[in-house]
Parts: structure tokens; sequence; C-alpha cells
């Protein structure tokens, strides 16, 4: 248990000194994550490797990912194709039903698309919908965000998911479908339901997805607006779907390998989108140039509080923290389906990282899942719903809401920590319901 109490201790010291002593959150991480490796006992020398890593680590997958995706974000809002298209969801859902639409859009494009670009993604779709219709915006974007979560980390292709199914050896079309079913009822809760407690939180979302109403005649096109705004989740979902109906090999698997690399498909939808939004509409490139360069000013300070987290998870893992919890807790007398599912929630509560979690909790179970006698589906996706339980301060993604969304430590834990509990144990619930009946 001492472990779990430094790990607690160092989370509480975290929160006060970003809430209380008011520091910067990355300076804050810094602090905490070099007392946590000196405390936790990781040599002297090796503190700063473990930091450099954390920064390069999570960095390295998300920097390209976020900054292109604000850029796109941008001039998606500074062209007015986020007018258009917000016109169009309420013409054809209207204001009463405007949550439901966000949300099935977000389970639709999360299911092909990588959190972290399905999240910088929709979130000037959601931006646009509360500034021109001054709706609560976390009311309105915590349904689509509870979609892209449980895409991330119940269903296949996402990374967490499919290497849950290759260790555990379970069936990748059977773990989709039960994943599938299971997603529904828990985005649901999580999401309008869920969000009706939360229209009083008052938010004031990043200026950078705030644009000017521009007159109707000066939109451009519905079509364009859609395809160019959903380029992205275009090219993922075809470079996902190829290799499913057809055998590559060579040439165009490695082809279809390079486009459906997140990277590579933000930056054709980037180059895309400066034509069609940018030059097709009389704007100069020095003119687009700078709206990008605005763009990338904004999420500055989002891309130091992620690598903060990182910094501060890659500590927690080289100690060996979430495989001493796990090894702590792997024999307690419980339902296979409910063991699998608390060791990834207590590591993904310890180390932040849910993919960290997935993965640690499944090299557990592993091994003893032929004398547990439970069908492998179910615990990818029992595993895979613990290993979102209550995100907080150790996670990237709670830092990008918070600082998209501006919103306060303790309205981020009221919200979007809730959220992703929600969605857990709702996963969990479903998985033992059907663990009856399969």
């Amino acid at each position: 248990m001492t472990t779990l109490l430094i790990v607690f201790t160092c989370i509480i010291a975290l929160v006060l000194l970003i809430s209380w002593a008011k520091f910067n959150p990355f300076l804050a991480f810094l602090i905490v994550s070099i007392g946590a490796g000196l405390w936790l006992g990781i040599p002297l020398n090796k503190i700063t490797t473990s930091v450099q890593k954390g920064i390069g680590d999570t960095l390295g997958s998300l920097v390209v990912i976020i900054g292109l995706g604000a850029m796109l974000g941008k001039l998606v809002a500074e062209s007015g194709a986020a007018q258009k298209i917000t016109q169009v969801l309420m013409r054809t859902f209207g204001e009463k039903h405007l949550q439901w639409a966000l949300m099935v859009t977000g389970f639709v494009v999360g299911i092909p698309l990588y959190y972290n670009v399905g999240f910088v993604l929709m979130v000037p779709l959601i931006f646009s919908v509360v500034y021109q219709y001054k709706l609560p915006a976390v009311y309105i974007g915590l349904p689509m965000l509870a979609a892209l979560s449980v895409t991330h980390g119940f269903l296949p292709p996402h990374p967490s998911p499919t290497a849950l199914v290759s260790q555990l050896k379970a069936n990748m079309g059977l773990t989709l479908m039960y994943g599938i079913m299971l997603a529904i009822p828990a985005i649901i809760v999580a999401g309008p339901l869920f969000a009706k407690t939360l229209k009083h939180i008052r938010s004031e979302p990043l200026q950078t997805f705030q644009s000017k109403v521009i007159p109707a005649e000066q939109l451009p096109h519905a079509g364009n607006s859609f395809l160019t705004a959903l380029l992205p989740v275009i090219l993922l979902t075809i470079t996902t779907i190829i290799p499913l109906v057809t055998t590559l090999s060579g040439p165009s698997k490695q082809a279809n390998d390079f486009i459906s690399d997140p990277v590579i498909v933000m930056l054709l939808s980037l180059l895309v989108a400066t034509f069609t939004l940018g030059i097709h509409t009389g704007r100069s490139i020095k003119a687009i140039m700078d709206i990008y360069g605005d763009a990338i000013k904004d999420v500055a300070l989002i891309l130091l509080v992620v690598a903060g987290a990182g910094v501060l998870k890659q500590v927690f893992t080289d100690s060996g923290v979430s495989t001493t919890i796990a090894d702590s807790i792997k024999d307690w007398p419980m339902h296979p389906l409910l063991l699998g599912w608390l060791i990834a929630a207590v590591i993904r509560i310890c180390v932040g990282s849910a993919t960290v979690a997935g993965l640690t909790a499944a090299g557990i179970i592993g091994p003893i899942i032929p004398q547990m006698h439970v069908n492998a589906n179910l615990m990818v996706l029992s595993i895979g719903a613990g290993s979102l339980f209550f995100s907080h301060v150790n996670d990237s993604g709670f830092w990008m809401y918070k600082e998209y969304f501006n919103l306060s430590i303790r309205d981020t834990i009221r919200s979007w920590s809730m959220m992703e509990t929600i969605v857990s144990v709702m996963g969990l619930i479903g998985v033992l319901i059907m663990d009856i009946f399969v």
C-alpha cells in the first residue's frame, strides 16, 4: 500500500500546486514528476531520462496531430464552413435534438479515428454551435466527447482494444460487435443524460475557434463544408476498410499504410482545405498562413500541459507502479471480468494512460484466462472499460479537455472525469450482463 500512498500524495500535490498555489500546470507537472521519481526510487541519473522520454513519447505522437488539427479547425471556423455545417445540423435535427446529432457524429467519426485526432477535429464543430446559438459548451460538447471516448476504449481498430484482442487471443470481429452493443447505452447515459446535470457550468472555450458570423450568401457550399471538415474521417475510413475487403501486399500495402497514418491524413486534409476553404473562397496564401500561425499560438500551452502529463505517466511507468499495483490485487476472489476491470481501473487512476492501464492489466490477466473459463472477447471489453475509469490530472486527455474548454480543475472533474467514470461503469455492467448470454 506504500506505493498507492505515494501515488495518491503526488496527485494531491499536483492539484494543490495548480489550483491553490496557481502554478503553471507544465511547471507543476515537472516538479511533482521529479519528486515522485525520487520518492519511488528511480536512480537520480535516470529521472531526467524519464522526463525526456515522457515528453518525447507524448508529444511525438500528438504535436503534429494537434498542430495540424488546430490549423484545420481554425480555417473551418474562419471560412464559415463550421457556421454552414451548424446551420444544416440545426435545420435537420432542431436545437432540441442537437446533442444527439453531435453524439451520433462523434460515434461515427470515432470508430475509424484516433481519439486525439477526433478530439481536435470535432471541437471546432462543438464550439461553432456554442457561439452561434449561445448554448452551454460543456452541455453541448460532452455527448460527442463521450462517444469518442467509448470508441477509443472499447472498439478496434483503436490501438488499445486491438492490442488487447491480440494479447488475450480474442476474436476481432466478435469484440467489435459486442463492443458496439455495449457502447450505445454507455454513450447515451454518459452523454446526453449526464450532460443535463451540467448546464450550469460556465465555460469560455478557446478564442481560436470563435469566428465572426458571416452573411449566408458568403458561406461556402454545404457539400464543400462537410466534405472538407470530415475529410480526415473519410480517408481513415477508406484506408481501414480496404484491407478488410481485399488482400494488400507490396507497394499497395505500403501506400495504404502510409496514407492511413494520422499525421499524413491530417496533412492531406489540411492541404485540401487550404484550396477548398482558402484559395477557392478568395483568400490569399499569406492570409491562410496567418490563420494557421494564429492557430498554433493558441494551442501552444495545450501542448506543454499534455507533455507534462506525459512526464508524470512515464515516471509512474518507469518506477514499476503499474506492475506493483496489478500484482497486489490479481489474486482477489471475485468474478474474472470484474477483476480485469478493477486491475485496469486502479492502474488507470494511478498512471493516467488508458493504453498503459489496459495493456498492463492484460499482461496480468492473460496467462490465467484459460483457468478462468471466461469469454476472451468480453475480457477485452471489461479491461477496456476499466482503462477509461476516472480520468484526472495525470491523463493528457483531462488537460486537453480542460484547456480547450477553458475550465477550472473542479469543473473539469465534475464533467470530464465523471463522464469517463460513467462510461467505464456502464461498460462493466454491460459486460457482466452479456456474460450471462454468451
